[in-house]
Order: C-alpha cells, then sequence, then structure tokens
C-alpha cells in the first residue's frame, strides 16, 4: 500500500509579454513568396493552451522600399503574406503594431550551403543501439557563417535543433549530426538547413543551452531571460520574447536504413 499527497505549487506570475515567432525561411527552389509570422503571448507554466496574440498590424519591409503585409487568418496569431521577395544579403525590417504599442526588428536574409549527402551508424551512443546520421555539407570558404540544423522525424514529428558556426571549420566538408535510439529503419527523416547571422546564432545558441535535456529544467533556475533582437519601441520595458530571422533554407529527406 501507498499514499500520495497532492502538492500545490504557486507560482509567481507576471504581466503577459508579447511572443514573436518570424522566421521567413527561403526554401532552395522555390520562389519563397508565403510566409509566416505567428504572434502569441506568455502564459503561466501550468496553463494548457498558448494565448494568440490577434489583431495586431505586421509588416516587413525592404529596402527597395517594398511593403509585405501580413493577415491574420481568423484569430489564431498567425499571420501570412503570399507575395514576400526573398533577396539573399537583403535587410528586412519588421515591425508589429499590438495593442497600441510598436515592436521592431532588423535581419539579413542569410544564404546556406546545401546538405549534399547523408551517413548513417546503426550502432552509436553508449549503449550502442542509437542510430547516428551524419549530413554533410561543404562551407564556404573566407566568410563567416553560422547555421541552424532542424532534424524532424516525420512518422513521430519529434524535432531536434542543433547550431553551427564554421571557426573551426571554414572552408571544409563537415557534418551535422543526429543520434536517437527511438527512430527505426524505415522512418523519414527531414533534415533542414538554414543561414543564420551571428547574433540569431548567439540567441539560438543560448537558448539551446537553456533548454538543453542535461540542465535540470524545466524547475532549473534559468541565469537570465533570453532576449532577441525585437524591440518595443514604445515601452522598452515591455520587451517581448523572440526572433526575427531571414534564411535561405536547403531541405533534405532521408530515408532511415
Amino acid at each position: 500500500m501507498s499514499c500520495e499527497d497532492v502538492i500545490e505549487v504557486n507560482l509567481n506570475t507576471a504581466e503577459p509579454r508579447l511572443v514573436i515567432e518570424a522566421s521567413l525561411n527561403w526554401i532552395k527552389g522555390t520562389n519563397g513568396n508565403t510566409q509566416v509570422i505567428r504572434l502569441s503571448l506568455t502564459a503561466p507554466y501550468f496553463d494548457d493552451t498558448v494565448p494568440a496574440a490577434t489583431g495586431a498590424n505586421v509588416t516587413v519591409t525592404d529596402l527597395n522600399n517594398n511593403t509585405f503585409s501580413f493577415i491574420e487568418e481568423g484569430n489564431t496569431g498567425i499571420y501570412k503574406n503570399q507575395s514576400f521577395i526573398p533577396v539573399l544579403n537583403g535587410i528586412y525590417n519588421l515591425t508589429i503594431n499590438y495593442n497600441s504599442e510598436v515592436y521592431t526588428a532588423t535581419e539579413t536574409l542569410m544564404p546556406v550551403a546545401p546538405v549534399e549527402f547523408v551517413e548513417q551508424k546503426n550502432d552509436g551512443g553508449f549503449s550502442g543501439e542509437e542510430i547516428e546520421i551524419k549530413a554533410y555539407y561543404t562551407d564556404p570558404s573566407g566568410i563567416d557563417n553560422y547555421y541552424l540544423f532542424e532534424f524532424l522525424v516525420i512518422d513521430d514529428n519529434t524535432l531536434s535543433l542543433e547550431v553551427y558556426d564554421d571557426e573551426f571549420t571554414d572552408g571544409n566538408q563537415i557534418f551535422a549530426f543526429y543520434s536517437s535510439e527511438d527512430i527505426e529503419s524505415g522512418d523519414e527523416l527531414l533534415i533542414r538547413n538554414s543561414g543564420l547571422s551571428e547574433r540569431g546564432y548567439e540567441f539560438l545558441n543560448i537558448l539551446l543551452q537553456q533548454t538543453d535535456d542535461d540542465s535540470g529544467d524545466p524547475f532549473e533556475t534559468q541565469p537570465a531571460t533570453v532576449r532577441g533582437n525585437c524591440v518595443n519601441q514604445t515601452n522598452p520595458n515591455n520587451y517581448p520574447l523572440g526572433y526575427f530571422r531571414a534564411s535561405e533554407t536547403d531541405v533534405f529527406t532521408y530515408i532511415v536504413k
């Protein structure tokens, strides 16, 4: 016999902040015209739903005086534009007007090296039972490059993120690494490689470190809130969370052997 005590955890709450998920991805081989930006609000830890930030006015402008308006789909907090014009190394300015406050950010659309081939090892990990995947790409020489790799297992919709720089691999063929004991032969693995700016890399690198499985989260106290590149011009103290990113993205589909 055993008994259980119900423990009520009283967590501090704060006023909701705007969360900006603005990743403009120009996938190689497409025109890149359709882009999506998602706006939501922070919520208490134990809440089951993430509240949408509805009714915002969202635009992106480029240096050629083009303005791309993002229109909300219903009251979902999902804002879409279908006429975006992507230009490698082009500079884009994001403006969001929400609850009478104006948020802005600027980012450069960064190019990316394509995934060339994939190698698989079936006896990896400490247990010798993990499948290891290496996605090879060639880093351009003489240029500082930063990468975001996304490994999405289609069958169970699990996602793993990794960021890389070329400080020690400039101009060389190198690989991004993914391993899991849960994937198996026949699974479809979607590998997405996106170019990052240096600031985008630093933001994601810190964010991933704070959410790592070995860090003791979710209840471990984080040293600081990770601030992105979005600024509240109206009320700087009411800063948003999230990041505005613009990337060329390469997509490689691999069937696990």
